[in-house]
């Protein structure tokens, strides 16, 4: 494979890929419709260690791609009756909440660590209100209650 130039491969990498805060994914204006695709660019999701967000095929081959808010968005969530969360994301993976990374930002939306912590994802609204049940008011702002424990939910970003 011939070497391509560094500056050619670095305007090849901006590919007009944007995700939205819904976690839908567009290129050049237009949705992408094709849902094995869109799962696809999900799996493919990865940061670069600057934290520009990249769909990235291997260490080279990666291009750019522009997100609204958080990269994923948690669809849904069920809680267990040990507290437990599992949480259902826009890439359609599963994965358990991580209560002490949660933050809440203006306009009261939550946010989680997610995929080991190396990503945000954003709670959506039905996500939101089945959470909310466990939420409490604690004289300092807010906590989760969850199967006994209580965690702080932080204002501001992560």
């Amino acid at each position: 494979m011939t070497d391509i130039d560094p500056e050619l491969l670095e305007r090849l990498r901006h590919s007009g890929l944007r995700l939205d805060r819904e976690g839908r994914w567009w290129h050049e204006g237009q949705l992408v419709e094709h849902a094995r695709l869109a799962q696809a660019l999900h799996r493919w999701l990865d940061r670069l260690e600057d934290g520009r967000h990249v769909v990235r095929l291997d260490e080279r081959q990666y291009a750019y791609v522009e997100v609204e808010d958080a990269p994923y968005v948690v669809r849904s969530l069920s809680l267990a009756d040990d507290g437990d969360v599992r949480l259902l994301l826009s890439d359609d993976s599963e994965e358990a909440l991580d209560p002490a990374s949660l933050r809440v930002r203006a306009g009261n939306v939550l946010y989680c660590a997610v995929k080991g912590g190396r990503f945000e994802a954003r709670l959506s609204r039905p996500a939101y209100y089945t959470l909310a049940g466990q939420v409490e008011e604690d004289g300092e702002g807010f906590v989760l209650a969850l199967g006994g424990r209580r965690w702080p939910i932080v204002s501001g970003s992560r």
